[in-house]
């Protein structure tokens, strides 16, 4: 049996939208959606969010979820999961097998899209990174930098990500058809598993120069050589970068029949101390 957690990285400091997890969605903390909706799925024994800000632990534990506090020197997310990771090992709780790490900026996540990402390491542990892909479906979030473009090859792993409008494309362009023949355009969607001794390797790896340059975690992981395996999935969703992402995501949501299920389940356990 495979212990599967949800890590929750958030920071109040984000440069294009500063304090964006407290930012209200619909009425409540915009990581409070996140938690929530990563709470309703079935595969997971808990859900933690990793933060270095003491108005994150306030409000998350407010609403009852589960804080594990960690250094305010990350600057990649999957960084501060790899140590709310060992955080939470140290403190006696039970080890872990796949560490699902889930943006505290992506409130429109599906408990299904979750179970999809854990899906290929389930059926083959060789598979040790997982991310999610959507298809680009207008010319605005192709060339929005907020959006992470990537590329895969024929086995389904990524290429490349990148924040530049890729593969390129002519201006005739049809971002709605499936039937022109020309390859599809994919975005990143941050739901991103890691076996847990990949994740281990991961964060001691060293930070790479394609990384940096586009301030992308999954970069280090091809630069270094490994596989990362994406999943398509077909559900709507929009990250949440800028106070205009926030408003477009808000009426997106609006009618979400998920938020009716908010309260009914929170996977909850005592916080590492």
């Amino acid at each position: 049996m495979h212990r599967i957690v949800a890590v929750i990285p958030a920071r109040m400091g984000s440069s294009r939208f500063p304090g964006k997890p407290l930012a209200s969605l619909l009425g409540r903390p915009m990581i409070e959606h996140v938690v929530r909706r990563a709470g309703m799925c079935d595969l997971l024994d808990a859900v933690y969010v990793a933060t270095c800000d003491a108005e994150i632990r306030s409000a998350v534990e407010g609403f009852g979820g589960t804080v594990i506090m960690t250094s305010p020197a990350h600057e990649r997310a999957s960084d501060r999961v790899a140590e709310a990771v060992e955080v939470l090992e140290a403190a006696g709780h039970v080890q872990t097998d796949i560490i699902v790490m889930i943006q505290g900026d992506e409130p429109m996540i599906r408990p299904n899209m979750i179970a999809a990402a854990v899906a290929p390491m389930l059926q083959d542990a060789s598979v040790a990174c997982v991310n999610l892909a959507r298809r680009i479906v207008s010319r605005e979030e192709y060339v929005d930098p907020n959006t992470i473009k990537v590329v895969m090859n024929v086995q389904g792993d990524a290429l490349y990500f990148s924040r530049a409008p890729i593969p390129t494309i002519d201006c005739a362009w049809d971002f709605s058809s499936r039937t022109s023949g020309r390859p599809p355009v994919f975005k990143q969607v941050c739901v991103i598993p890691f076996q847990r001794a990949f994740l281990r390797e991961f964060a001691r790896l060293a930070p790479t120069p394609l990384e940096q340059a586009e301030s992308i975690d999954m970069l280090r992981v091809i630069e270094h050589g490994e596989r990362v395996r994406l999943v398509e999935v077909e559900a709507d969703t929009h990250a949440v970068d800028t106070p205009e992402d926030l408003c477009l995501v808000e009426a997106l949501m609006k009618d979400d029949p998920l938020i009716l299920g908010y309260g009914e389940r929170v996977v909850h356990e005592e916080a590492p101390v």
